[in-house]
């Protein structure tokens, strides 16, 4: 489908892909990995054609489609529905749509043989390319990434960056390119929408290549991981998992070989140095002189997994009840997060909050740092707890004039720069990289710098919402190897489930309004609600994780006559409603029937019917909402 032949790409003196060569096949689910700044963004967008190689070449079918999901695309604004925005997707069917109105019109003054052949065309590739179920599609796909049915007619304008990044992934995927380019998905989704996108990615008919430091999302997407290394696109068949255990093969394999020619080296050098004055062996000697010149080198394993190793240490022991807080509810105007919900935590709690986004796990964190006020109930800190809280906007409260030593000297941990720059090797910053200004770093390596300063804060109760967002394995490694030295008490949010399986022993989740407690690993939650959600279909029950309607007020008090005549007129628009749709359906029916374009006068009858229907419907379904 697509071959990548000797890739040549710098950026400035800066090599990123030096003769690097990788083969797309059609079905190929592929998982692009490598440390941040290998180019691994960088070679999505040389695929699509946004940047143009150095040198090599890159073969690709003529029928093959492109979809790119990217960072770019969160600019995208418009006061358009999300709706709206996600059928883009369809443009030749929309484009149809309008020329089939446009002939409907011209029917009812000029009805000719001519216009009902190119009715029936348009109407053949309109059905043809799904014109009929286009809305219930993208319906089906926004409302699998999260949001609900009303949010649909929405402004695009109106949501938050994330939001609109899985608006523009539900269009690509309604797209159904022959290759899916997804940089760094997950990072916008929340995990009941990451196993979305992982079943919908399960029957996906095309290829995919997803970017993305979600090690879970990648062993439940992938069937081949491609690393970017050394200028180079090394594959390996398989999932994540399996390419851990084939590189620490292959790495074995590589150290050996490395190990028995530096011996050889070694041995040839003492040769070389106690015969090269000697006459009668000097022709030797200076034979495997140039036998050393020649030789092809192999390359040490170099080490990715980094050790960390940060003594934690805090001012104060705090008591045995780290925070409670008793009946608490919070509103925002009429919208209700939480009602009468209890929160405990005790000294040395590892806690992860999970859930779906717009479920409250923000606003519960802000709650419990004392940054907002809850609506009704008490919160009560601890005895000698010193709170530290981080989130994305710490990246933000960073210095940019600053280095990241400065930096970090500023937290106000007291330790020396010895101790320090121990501290920021632990975060990959080596050797005069701790001199380099704060503005000049990446997202990344901005969260890293951020992390450091929560972790050597001494505070002895660590806030930390998403931590993970912006970071590569090895730091996700590192963050987690640093909370298992941790001696205090931290809740994290995180839809990362491999960084959560490893830290928490506690799991919070938000359910019916109300934070509830599951007191044990991730995935031993996950075994429990999936027994949950099974005990509930088999007894007909809606799922326990389903989101409950809004409480709703007491309802103002109206006369019988008035509010009798209300439902009478509620209800007769909800019958006309129901039979409009089936109406509808039937319409449709006809339409997809190859055989109705034999017949003109069937055509157009069942054509100026659907239209009729569908005008109606929309009318009815409008005056049900002014209703309500």
């Amino acid at each position: 489908m697509i071959s990548i032949n000797d890739l040549d790409f710098h950026f400035g003196s800066r090599t990123l892909y030096d003769k690097a060569s990788l083969h797309i096949k059609p079905k190929d689910k592929i998982g692009l990995i490598g440390l941040n700044g290998t180019g691994k963004s960088t070679l999505l967008r040389v695929l699509v054609g946004e940047y143009k190689p150095d040198g090599g070449s890159i073969s690709m079918a003529k029928e093959v489609s492109l979809g790119f999901l990217n960072q770019d695309l969160l600019s995208y604004d418009t006061h358009e529905s999300i709706l709206t925005v996600a059928m883009q997707a369809f443009e030749e069917a929309l484009n149809l749509q309008k020329r089939i109105d446009e002939i409907l019109v011209e029917f009812e003054n000029n009805y000719t043989d001519d216009l009902v052949e190119k009715l029936a065309d348009a109407q053949e590739r309109f059905e043809a390319l799904g014109g009929y179920t286009m809305q219930a599609q993208a319906e089906e796909i926004l409302e699998g990434l999260g949001f609900t049915t009303e949010e649909l007619q929405k402004p695009l304008k109106t949501f938050s960056g994330g939001w609109r990044m899985r608006v523009m992934l539900a269009k690509i995927l309604l797209q159904k390119p022959s290759l899916l380019l997804l940089d760094e998905p997950t990072n916008h989704l929340d995990l009941p929408s990451i196993k979305w996108i992982e079943n919908y990615l399960a029957g996906y008919e095309g290829a995919v290549i997803i970017v993305s430091h979600d090690r879970e999302f990648l062993d439940r997407t992938t069937n081949t991981i491609v690393e970017v290394t050394g200028g180079k696109l090394v594959p390996y068949a398989g999932n994540y998992s399996y390419y851990l255990e084939e590189k620490e093969e292959r790495n074995a394999i590589q150290k050996g070989a490395f190990e028995n020619q530096q011996a050889q080296i070694r041995q040839a050098e003492r040769f070389i140095e106690r015969f090269k004055a000697k006459a009668s062996k000097a022709k030797q000697a200076q034979s495997r002189v140039k036998a050393l010149d020649k030789l092809e080198r192999i390359e040490d394993v170099a080490g990715d997994a980094a050790k960390v190793n940060i003594k934690f240490t805090f001012k104060i022991e705090p008591g045995r009840h780290i925070l409670r807080m008793e009946h608490v509810s919070k509103k925002y105007g009429e919208k209700l997060i939480f009602r009468d919900t209890h929160v405990h935590i005790e000294r040395g709690d590892k806690i992860a909050l999970i859930g779906a986004n717009g479920k409250g796990k923000s606003t519960l964190m802000r709650l419990v740092a004392g940054q907002e006020a809850p609506t009704a109930g008490n919160h009560q800190l601890g005895h000698n707890v010193i709170m530290s809280f981080y989130a994305q906007h710490q990246l933000e409260s960073l210095n940019v004039e600053n280095e990241i030593l400065q930096e970090m000297s500023e937290a106000g941990s007291k330790r020396n720069d010895m101790e320090l720059r121990s501290v920021l090797g632990s975060f990959l910053f080596t050797g005069d990289q701790v001199y380099k200004k704060i503005k000049v770093l990446s997202g990344g390596e901005k969260s890293r710098v951020a992390l450091a300063k929560t972790l050597i804060s001494e505070a002895n109760f660590l806030l930390l919402d998403e931590p993970t967002n912006h970071l590569d394995m090895v730091s996700v490694n590192i963050l987690i190897q640093a909370l298992e030295q941790y001696q205090g008490t931290f809740i994290v949010i995180s839809h990362d489930r491999f960084f959560v399986e490893n830290v928490a022993t506690k799991i919070w989740f938000i359910e019916d309004y109300q934070l509830k407690e599951y007191p044990g690993t991730y995935a031993e939650y996950e075994q429990w609600q999936e027994d949950r959600e099974k005990a509930a279909k088999k007894a007909g029950l809606p799922s326990p994780s389903a989101p409950k309607p809004q409480p709703k007020p007491e309802p103002v008090k109206e006369t019988a006559p008035s509010s009798s005549k209300q439902k009478k007129e509620l209800a007769e628009v909800e019958a006309r409603i129901e039979a409009l749709e089936k109406e509808l359906a039937q319409y449709e029916a006809q339409l997809a029937d190859p055989g109705i374009y034999n017949n003109a006068a069937q055509l157009k009858d069942a054509t100026l019917k659907f239209e009729q229907v569908k005008k109606e419907l929309t009318a009815q379904t409008k005056r049900w909402e002014e209703m309500l």
